[in-house]
């Protein structure tokens, strides 16, 4: 069954692909060299570049937004269930690219300081700070919106959307995150 659940998976998620992104394969390279990811250390968060090769080794949902709050509330229902969902944090990771280059004009510090508490209030999600657009750019997403991708352990995209999910959408990307952490047995 499973097997068949991830075929039809495939096909129903290819045809919904976010610009460049192909299913079963990484995302295109990127790397976000001015700001970046944010950092929590020591109580203190700093910043280091970042760059797709580092999106291996756990399950995520990758969420990638204009900063803007219109962005952010395209897939607000999926981040709240995200949160609820209570996800293994050894072998799942959110990961949050928000292009502040994509903001509001005067608004991209507001932007980097929500993201900054959203990195204090979750440690282990990973947030990255886009000042340039550079992961838009390379990922060819559309601008001023919302993209949500599923990407397994091995950095492969499973699910790729840009825009507002439907409640089903998000019912299937919860399945699909479930499915990908069940224990594999041989």
């Amino acid at each position: 069954m499973k097997p068949v659940l991830f075929a039809l998976l495939t096909i129903v998620t290819a045809s919904a692909s976010a610009s460049n992104i192909v299913i079963n394969q990484r995302v295109p390279a990127a790397g976000v060299a001015v700001q970046g990811e944010l950092i929590w250390q020591q109580q203190q968060i700093s910043a280091r570049p970042w760059n797709s090769a580092q999106l291996g080794g756990k399950v995520r949902v990758l969420l990638h937004m204009a900063g803007r709050i219109s962005a952010k509330d395209q897939n607000a229902a999926l981040i709240d269930a995200l949160s609820k969902a209570n996800l293994p944090h050894d072998r799942y990771q959110t990961t949050t690219i928000v292009n502040t280059d994509d903001a509001i004009p005067g608004s991209a510090v507001f932007v980097r300081a929500s993201l900054k508490s959203a990195k204090e209030a979750s440690p282990w999600s990973q947030f990255i700070i886009d000042a340039n657009g550079a992961v838009r750019r390379a990922w060819q997403l559309k601008a001023g919106g919302s993209a949500v991708m599923v990407l397994d352990s091995e950095g492969r995209v499973r699910f790729a959307r840009e825009g507002a999910l439907t409640p089903a959408e998000n019912q299937q990307v919860l399945a699909l995150l479930k499915s990908l952490l069940e224990p594999q047995t041989s």
